[in-house]
């Protein structure tokens, strides 16, 4: 892999481990999970409710002839095309719903690369608040890692971000006016108006989703917290949010409590333990290409170039000496004196 013979990844091979769901198989979420399989991701579990339709083939991915099927479906189908090797989970239904909300906790619980373990994982990519407050009321339970996307109503802006319970601010704790007010968004669309959708908008948040994951999996460059994108200035924000101690959600508030005490702990001496830490010697990697540091003065140059090294108590060393000095004293300089005031002098000075 090219990641890794750059030295950008040290064990790629790694990814083929890890299991991450995906919620919402739309304009954002399908591309996400076609670029996690050609990445040679180890599985993915696919939750969605709705069918390809027609009206979706301004996006990316599904095809003409899958309409009627589900996305879910239609999306296993295709990727297991692109690459067979990846374990594939679909669940088509909604999560919000009292029952398939148990069975989702479940999954993310128990549906990782061992059954029984949990996913690495969650990424949102749903287009409602309803469906994005179901994910983080499960992963505050649960304590469970995952990363939010969205693309604006007028297709032009989206984002993504990382929400790590009780370290970063989760969906409840700065929710959108929607969400903080409890109104229903149904009502907030018009009849006859539907968002925007653009393939070019949904890619560059798929992309820059799944660019986070990786880095988050494998462990390289700096993981976003918060990425936005708005295409009408090519403008990239970044910023990060701590959790809110008085988030509504009590899993939250929770999590944050547990996080501190860690935090507590990590920085509280055990008894008997100094505070200096034994330096660990460093270790380099094989040198393939042969490259050496020479230095352009030999050592007889440089204990020339040494002052002497004066009387130190044992123990005692120095770092660096100074050099000694040979300075050729200049010859005399004889000055005529011409006996004329300094007046006189810069009167001749003026007339120049």
């Amino acid at each position: 892999m090219a990641l890794k013979r750059m030295g950008i990844v040290r064990d790629y091979e790694k990814i083929r481990t890890f299991a991450v769901a995906i919620v919402g198989v739309g304009g954002v979420g399908s591309v996400t999970a076609e670029m996690l399989t050609r990445c040679g991701i180890g599985k993915l579990l696919l939750f969605d409710y709705d069918k390809v339709e027609l009206a979706n083939m301004n996006r990316l991915f599904f095809q003409p002839h899958q309409a009627g099927l589900s996305k879910v479906q239609a999306a296993e189908h295709t990727l297991r095309n692109i690459n067979p090797d990846v374990l594939f989970e679909v669940h088509n239904y909604n999560i919000t719903t009292v029952e398939n909300f148990q069975h989702f906790m479940d999954r993310i619980s128990g549906g990782g690369m061992e059954e029984g373990r949990p996913v690495d994982l969650v990424l949102s990519c749903v287009d409602n608040f309803e469906a994005r407050m179901a994910i983080n009321t499960a992963c505050n339970e649960l304590g469970q890692t995952w990363m939010e996307s969205g693309v604006s109503e007028n297709a032009v802006s989206g984002h993504i971000q990382l929400m790590v319970p009780g370290q970063s601010a989760c969906f409840a704790c700065a929710p959108p006016l929607v969400v903080a007010a409890n109104m229903d968004e149904k009502t907030l669309k018009r009849d006859g108006v539907c968002a925007a959708s653009l393939p070019t908008t949904m890619g560059v948040v798929a992309g820059v989703l799944v660019q986070n994951v990786l880095k988050f999996l494998l462990n390289f460059g700096t993981i976003s917290f918060y990425l936005g994108y708005n295409a009408m200035q090519d403008f990239f924000p970044t910023m990060s949010m701590k959790p809110n101690p008085q988030c509504n959600d009590r899993n939250c508030r929770r999590r944050q409590e547990e996080h501190e005490r860690k935090a507590a702990e990590q920085h509280t001496p055990e008894a008997g333990q100094g505070e200096e830490e034994e330096e660990e010697e460093v270790v380099h990697e094989d040198n393939e290409w042969g490259i050496e540091l020479v230095s352009e003065v030999s050592e007889e140059e440089l204990r020339r170039s040494s002052g002497p090294v004066p009387d130190l108590p044992k123990g005692i060393t120095v770092a660096y000496t100074l050099p000694t000095q040979h300075q050729d004293p200049a010859p005399g300089v004889a000055v005529e004196d011409s006996g004329e005031s300094l007046e006189d002098l810069m009167a001749k000075m003026k007339n120049l």
